[in-house]
């Protein structure tokens, strides 16, 4: 079906378009495919995670894949192939055919930082095609419970005190988690010392164990660290406290108004996918995020679903992508 409406210029007599319609009024209850609708599909529909099974893009990907494939009436897999910081399962989609069903799932990263990180990507931000935007959190300046800094105050005052003493790690070079502590440097004109590793979870465990001053990470990946107190975490770089955190303040409030940093997973089709298209997948989407089933997961996830077209989703993706391309120029960041 998908690959047939990839080449449509009607949608509206496609059964995807009835579908997604169907669920976004809340007008109908799709079952299951039949056997026999999954073998006249053909291939399934195949969900790109450029990432390693386990990961923030997996989990949503394996949330996301048995609602579309009920709206669609197509079996819907997810494939991982993951390599490059998530390169080569980005470009795999955008090389694809029609015929070959694509879409990906991925962090927004893909789009508003890698192609202004490597300029000899293979891909231009254009080659992706947003469809929805499946959640959003903040990163989150932590440290180690028992750390002298008791506020975000006391880190910007001990920052100006003495420069380039303070460490904050990252997910490594180029991460997001990188990219919004150059940020924090460069707005409230402080210096600290960036410490890089091979993912979030070694920074979080040293700088829990001391070993590191801070970290920003995202709020789902340490909030039980935070309950169990062995990380305290300072500030939130969101536009408004977050419900799950609400005693933690947001940075702008803290000393640098308007400072924001917010991760997306998200979902993507390739070059050329016609509008149409986009927005009855949009609409499926949308539709499964609104299920109360699915809203109760997501909260378990600790993450707020986000109820937003496609059209909506490439605005932001776009703004995030010229404020993160004009900060890796200015802090001059460069990966290997």
């Amino acid at each position: 079906m998908m690959n047939k409406l990839m080449r449509a210029s009607r949608l509206q007599s496609a059964p995807l378009f009835r579908a997604a319609t169907c669920l976004a009024l809340g007008l109908c209850a799709l079952a299951l495919p039949t056997a026999q609708a999954l073998a006249q599909a053909g291939n399934p529909i195949r969900v790109v995670v450029p990432f390693n099974p386990g990961g923030g893009s997996d989990l949503f990907a394996r949330l996301v894949a048995p609602g579309l494939g009920k709206a669609l009436n197509e079996n819907v897999i997810v494939e991982n192939r993951a390599g490059a910081g998530g390169i080569i399962g980005t470009e795999t989609v955008i090389r694809s055919r029609p015929e070959d069903k694509m879409l990906l799932v991925a962090d927004s990263a893909v789009y508003t930082i890698v192609p202004a990180l490597y300029p000899n990507l293979q891909y231009k931000r254009s080659d992706l095609v947003p469809v929805a935007n499946l959640a959003m959190f903040g990163n989150v300046l932590v440290v180690a419970a028992n750390s002298r800094f008791k506020t975000f105050q006391d880190v910007l005052a001990a920052a100006r005190k003495a420069p380039g003493t303070l460490t904050i790690g990252s997910a490594g070079t180029g991460s997001i988690t990188h990219l919004t502590a150059e940020k924090l440097m460069e707005d409230a004109k402080i210096k600290l010392v960036h410490v890089p590793y091979k993912g979030s979870g070694p920074a979080i465990t040293d700088t829990a164990g001391g070993h590191l001053d801070m970290v920003f990470t995202g709020l789902p990946s340490v909030l039980e660290l935070l309950h169990a107190g062995k990380l305290r975490a300072l500030a939130i770089a969101t536009p408004e406290r977050s419900p799950d955190a609400p005693d933690v303040p947001t940075i702008s409030e803290s000393g640098v108004p308007g400072f924001t940093s917010m991760i997306s997973q998200g979902l993507f089709a390739p070059p050329n996918t016609p509008p149409k298209t986009v927005a009855a997948i949009n609409a499926a989407v949308v539709a499964f995020m609104r299920q109360p089933d699915t809203q109760a997961t997501l909260r378990k996830m600790m993450v707020a679903p986000v109820d937003q077209s496609a059209e909506a989703y490439k605005q932001w993706l776009d703004k995030e992508s010229t404020d993160w391309a004009a900060l890796i120029k200015s802090a001059k960041v460069h990966v290997e």
